[in-house]
């Protein structure tokens, strides 16, 4: 019986050549569509589940209840201080395993031989490897303790070492640095938290070393300057232990007040917002979003199955009759066309598959995974004809019940008619098709406004021509005046400066009190060491007070604070009032206007610059007007090599390190694109099917109706005229739809565009034109055939 299913089915498949082949490709779309989404949500979810401890490890948060421009704010940050670590393993033991403490990740230069690279790494304490259970290669994952050691990925101990053996290997760090080699693990997937980390570097140097303020950082409670991270006991109950360790700041920090909390890892990466001590979502928002576009696109391209099935079901009838009257039972006559839904959902999947094969590389680079189909993995296939089979079902089902309820004795008689509501299930999905089609049109549109408002925003300085270099060697750092001296001579740099952050990132913040503060509230803003030249550098602007000068012996103890943290403060008259910091005074001698260093799509945070060229990591060059760029970094390279011949020359640009920050947004854009156009093409498709039908179907009437005198013209508007009014209907229904939807989006950014009419506007008209260009050809082809041949049919 089921071979003689498929056998009916495949020869159906093959007198409907046209039909069969556009419902393939609807169907084939539609998967590809749900196949990529599946993998991308998959990819997602199993963020750094390659750590076997993945239920076990948390992120030590701080809290506070912060003072802000608008009032008071609880922030949750992962910047804490290392006596918080020493607190955490020498009172705790009992409920972690491991305690690390982890420094930021920082560009190094590695070398051996004549070979160098600039490799990202960490400073990190003996227990990280084992708690993140890296995969060692060679060696041992807990030779961290040896102060002069090191562990390298398997990618940078082949690009030194070749095919010799790293262990014992020593190999030369930033220049100043002798280190052994004592294990190589294996490189971390891309879809992990440190998947960029290259070096891991032993804390106890780190802190032990010449650096007088990381050395002092261990007593200082209040200098948030590291991360921390815990492996809980096997049966420690994370709340509880949370819960323990709430107040350990308390009794340490007596003018403000702090609290921690525990991050799960398997929350770090979907769940990272907290509002108001609370956790309240994250990525996973754009995972949800992603998941019901893909299942709507496949909706649509099930749909179109339905419809173009039950469109013919006239045409079939006969055949549901003859066999009816033979004996087939109703169950029989559904089976058949079942087996029939999933003969073409199964060669749609192969479709599909080859089609998924070929885009993934475009959508790994849209979606920055490096992801690919599991073709050797059971359980993926089981879930791939699982899909399959309930997507046979589900687009097989309507036109399987409806076909088969067709009354023998009508059909055979010649009586049969569908209805004048028959067609009214195919309009309600052709209606519903056009509404997620409109929709995603819309949302598109609005993510890009989004986008290009908030980079217009204007973010107080000049990015254009900024280039940073990162200060990793003693040759650069001992010799930073006659560098500067050297690169203002090339002719091509306006001015260069150093300090400890970026100007698209804020690299520490720190406690603070003053004058009339509530002792209650903590007040954190960022800090960020400068040297002299930094404002002129950047190119801030002053808006009261003066910049650093080398005229005032007395401004290495001096703050110049931004719009942001002078609203902080609440002082009327800033310049000239003092901000205790690291228990030191300091007096404020300027205010900046705010620059947007960070989040484009979030205020301005509060930040004090001071002048401390001894804290700065990294130099800020810019190049004069005019040059261009390639040929000033040209003109930049030899100047360097020339203090620090053993490095290779490693620049980022301001501009680029910007526009990185717009890169979630970006792909969501991108995405929400490509699904746009793909259910606008599944629902065109359906369209074309469903045109096409009506007609054929309407072909005697067209006859007649030309006789009688009808134009062109009316004949295209008698066929063309009843789909337009289905998208209309769908418009009406999208348009709210996306208002509700895209406004909620937009309030998760203190930042926003607005959602102007004109995007309503042109997405309708978009949509109105292409549905008139899909029903066209089928109407004029229809229109322009001879009447003659038309009423000799049967």
């Amino acid at each position: 019986m089921l071979k003689n299913y498929l056998k009916i089915a495949w020869r159906n498949l093959r007198n409907n050549k046209m039909y069969s082949s556009l419902n393939i490709a609807g169907l084939a779309t539609g998967m590809a569509v749900a196949l990529l989404i599946g993998l991308w949500i998959w990819d997602e979810v199993s963020f750094n589940t390659y750590h076997r401890n993945y239920n076990q490890l948390a992120q030590v948060m701080v809290q506070a209840t912060n003072k802000t421009a608008n009032g008071n704010a609880i922030f949750t940050g992962s910047t804490t201080s290392i006596p918080m670590g020493y607190e955490l393993r020498d009172k705790y033991s009992g409920d972690f395993k491991h305690v690390s403490l982890v420094s930021w990740q920082a560009a190094h230069i590695v070398a051996t031989g004549d070979k160098q690279l600039s490799q990202t790494g960490m400073w990190v304490e003996e227990t990280f490897p084992v708690m993140f259970t890296l995969k060692m290669l060679t060696g041992n994952a807990e030779a961290l303790k040896d102060p002069s050691s090191i562990l390298l990925a398997q990618s940078v101990a082949k690009a030194l070492f070749n095919n010799a053996d790293p262990l014992t290997q020593t190999v030369r760090i930033d220049n100043k640095m002798e280190m052994k080699v004592v294990g190589v693990y294996e490189d971390l997937p891309y879809n992990t938290t440190y998947r960029d980390v290259k070096l891991l570097l032993p804390w106890k140097r780190y802190v032990n070393g010449t650096e007088e303020w990381i050395k002092n950082s261990q007593t200082q409670w209040d200098n948030h300057m590291c991360q921390l991270y815990v492996q809980l006991n096997d049966h420690a109950d994370l709340n509880k232990v949370s819960a323990k360790i709430r107040s350990v700041p308390t009794p340490h920090i007596t003018f403000s007040k702090e609290e921690l909390l525990l991050h799960p890892m398997k929350k770090w990466y979907l769940y990272s917002e907290f509002r108001e001590g609370k956790l309240v979502g994250g990525r996973i928002s754009i995972v949800w979003m992603i998941g019901i576009i893909g299942a709507f696109v496949l909706l649509l391209a099930c749909i179109n199955f339905m419809n173009l099935s039950t469109a013919r079901s006239e045409k079939r009838s006969r055949e549901v009759g003859v066999r009816k009257t033979i004996g087939s039972s109703r169950r029989q006559l559904v089976l058949q066309f079942l087996s029939e839904s999933l003969t073409m959902t199964l060669l749609a999947l192969i479709l599909s598959l080859v089609m998924v094969q070929l885009s993934l590389p475009l959508f790994n680079g849209l979606s920055d995974k490096l992801m690919s189909i599991p073709w050797g993995n059971h359980v993926f296939w089981l879930l791939i004809l699982t899909f399959t089979f309930i997507t046979g079902l589900i687009s097989g089902s309507y036109p399987a019940f409806y076909l088969s309820g067709f009354k023998p004795v009508k059909v055979l008689k010649g009586t049969f008619k569908a209805g004048r509501f028959a067609a009214l299930p195919r309009k309600v999905l052709v209606i519903v098709q056009f509404t997620v089609s409109v929709a995603l049109i819309i949302g598109t549109i609005i993510i890009y406004r989004q986008i290009q408002y908030t980079g217009n925003r204007p973010v107080g300085y000049t990015r254009e021509g900024l280039i940073t270099v990162d200060i990793n060697t003693p040759e650069i750092a001992g010799h930073y005046d006659a560098l500067r001296n050297d690169l203002l001579q090339t002719g091509v740099v306006a001015d260069m400066a150093n300090s400890n952050s970026a100007p698209t990132e804020v690299f520490s913040n720190n406690i603070v009190e003053w004058k009339g503060k509530d002792p209650s509230i903590t007040v954190s803003p960022g800090t960020i060491a400068v040297s002299h030249d930094f404002g002129n550098t950047v190119g801030w602007q002053i808006k009261e007070g003066r910049d650093f000068s080398r005229n005032f012996p007395s401004d290495t103890g001096a703050f110049i604070l931004n719009e942001s943290a002078v609203k902080l403060t609440g002082f009327k008259s800033p310049i000239g009032q003092t901000i205790r910091w690291l228990d030191r005074d300091h007096v404020i001698v300027g205010v900046v206007k705010d620059m947007v260093m960070e989040s484009p799509y979030q205020p301005v945070r509060p930040t004090i610059f001071h002048l401390n060229p001894y804290w700065a990591r990294l130099i800020t060059i810019r190049i004069k007007p005019g040059i261009n760029l390639h040929d000033g970094l040209a003109k930049l390279e030899p100047v360097f090599k020339k203090y620090n011949p053993g490095s290779p020359f490693v620049y980022k640009l301001t501009d680029e390190e910007y526009a990185k920050k717009f890169n979630d947004e970006k792909r969501i854009g991108n995405l929400t694109t490509i699904f746009a156009v793909l259910a606008i093409f599944i629902s065109c498709l359906g369209l074309f099917g469903l045109a096409s039908f009506v007609a054929e179907q309407r072909t005697k009437e067209i006859g007649i109706r030309k006789v009688l005198g009808a134009s062109v013209f009316n004949v295209w508007n008698m066929l063309s005229m009843g789909f337009v009014t289905l998208v209309i209907i769908s418009c009406a229904i999208a348009v709210p739809l996306s208002w509700y939807f895209l406004h909620e989006w937009l309030q998760k950014y203190e930042y926003r565009t607005t959602i102007s009419w004109w995007i309503f506007a042109m997405a309708i008209l978009g949509t109105l034109l292409l549905t008139l260009a899909t029903v066209t050809y089928q109407s004029i082809k229809a229109a322009i055939l001879n009447p003659v041949n038309s009423l000799k049919r049967e």
